[in-house]
């Protein structure tokens, strides 16, 4: 069975929880402490050595980390993966543009507050430059969605998928949502869809955490 190593907290990991709750793929989930630096010691640095979540068991000693590279593998003869290349590789580039653009500024502020960083002079003054690039990420996506429903084609993709994960708890990050009014109507259709779970929902078989599955 699949695993994922996986926070609740983490929009990345919740990309990859959604699709597979979308899919009926079962899968077991292990909640992994970041706060507390599990996802740093050296039994998981010798899965995955960037030390993040989420992380993917495909099989035995075959994992998957990177959480668009994650959903590609997922989504692979869904609904959720064109079928034309031109869309094929539109959405490629919104998960290179969430990675690159968004997720750090967007996801990054967030993270700082909901995890209660010590905000030092130096934080205060990055999560300034956090915010306005995140704004212009914002206002690139809601320029996007004015005359669209969804990101790329006509239904709902992995593009979605990556860019609804921490576009939708922005505000937690101090960002004002109501500011754009494509993209709230966007998160309404997303949130619509058949089984769709909220961040916090607990799915998959629960695995506690233990190092010595690890090695």
């Amino acid at each position: 069975m699949l695993r994922l190593y996986d926070n609740l907290s983490s929009g990345n990991g919740y990309k990859c929880r959604w699709l597979l709750t979308q899919l009926g793929m079962p899968f077991e989930r292990v909640e992994v402490d970041i706060d507390k630096g599990e996802s740093r010691i050296p039994e998981f640095l010798s899965l995955n050595p960037n030390g993040r979540i989420p992380l993917l068991r495909l099989e035995k000693d075959d994992y998957l980390a990177e959480s668009n590279a994650i959903l590609r593998w997922i989504a692979e003869g869904s609904p959720f993966w064109p079928d034309n290349r031109r869309d094929k590789a539109a959405v490629l580039q919104w998960l290179f543009w969430e990675q690159y653009s968004h997720e750090p500024n967007v996801a990054t502020a967030r993270f700082w507050i909901t995890h209660r960083f010590e905000m030092t002079p130096e934080r205060v003054h990055a999560l300034v430059l956090k915010r306005e690039q995140g704004y212009a990420a914002l206002r690139q996506m809601e320029t996007h969605l004015l005359m669209r429903d969804w990101l790329v084609g006509d239904r709902c993709s992995i593009a979605d998928i990556a860019l609804y994960a921490y576009t939708h708890v922005a505000e937690e990050g101090g960002f004002e949502l109501d500011r754009f009014p494509a993209i709230c109507r966007w998160m309404e259709r997303f949130a619509a869809q058949p089984g769709h779970i909220k961040i916090t929902d607990d799915v998959g078989t629960p695995v506690p955490f233990d190092p010595a599955t690890l090695a």
